[in-house]
């Protein structure tokens, strides 16, 4: 069984999820972990021959160490490049956050030092008309690791969805900064030095675009014990 496990959020989407969820698996590696993840739910997948494939997947799946199929890492592939609930729907599918926890527990199963969990989009995207994806680490008892995106407006939204991740009663386990655009921000010092104080959790390193995930240093120490 995966000893140590995460979800991955955002703030929003297209903040880097899969870019900090890569580095960190990297990182695990570099220490010699054995090292699992998945997407349960992946739209803007692509037509392939082996069936539809979604990149965020393919990442993940390069950068465990363990072997998993792709429909192991993403057994929920959509089409259309559109909120999932939304692209289910056009599919005539249901998502429901038990069978999404249901997919995690599977995978849980199997040995491993590290396993990330990635979500799509940030904290409240919505999976069907009741429920959001927030559900699912709730139904897991999994800590929480945020990703925010070092950009104008970034301290509101890294402290409200920390409030709402501790408001569901899940830890936040860490956060990481990731530099998303060419130009870093203005103040940006600044800015993460209100962030490592307000947000009453670790940071467990900046990411820079430039840099690819494979060469990305991360402190896990505060993830696995060590």
């Amino acid at each position: 069984m995966a000893r140590h496990k995460y979800f991955v959020t955002g703030t929003d989407t297209g903040v880097g999820k899969t870019w900090a969820s890569c580095a960190l698996l990297y990182s695990a590696r570099r220490l010699g972990l054995r090292t699992l993840a998945m997407k349960p739910v992946a739209s803007g997948c692509e037509q392939t021959p082996e069936g539809l494939r979604n990149d965020d997947a393919l990442q993940l799946q390069a950068a465990i160490t363990e072997t998993l199929s792709y429909e192991q890492i993403n057994p929920i592939a959509l089409e259309p490049a559109i909120a999932p609930h939304v692209a289910a729907r056009q599919a005539g599918r249901v998502i429901t956050a038990e069978r999404l926890a249901g997919f995690c527990r599977g995978l849980q199963m199997r040995p491993g030092d590290l396993m990330l969990v990635e979500g799509a989009g940030g904290w409240r995207v919505p999976l069907n008309e009741r429920e959001t994806y927030s559900r699912v680490p709730v139904l897991l008892g999994m800590p929480v690791i945020l990703v925010v995106p070092l950009r104008l407006g970034c301290i509101n939204q890294a402290l409200l969805t920390a409030e709402a991740i501790r408001g569901d009663g899940l830890p936040l386990a860490g956060w990481i900064g990731n530099r998303v655009d060419p130009v870093p921000m203005s103040c940006e010092q600044d800015t993460l030095e209100y962030l490592h104080h307000a947000m009453a959790s670790p940071c467990l390193g900046v990411l820079d675009h430039k840099v690819p995930p494979q060469q990305a240093q991360l402190d896990l120490a505060g993830l696995i014990g060590r």
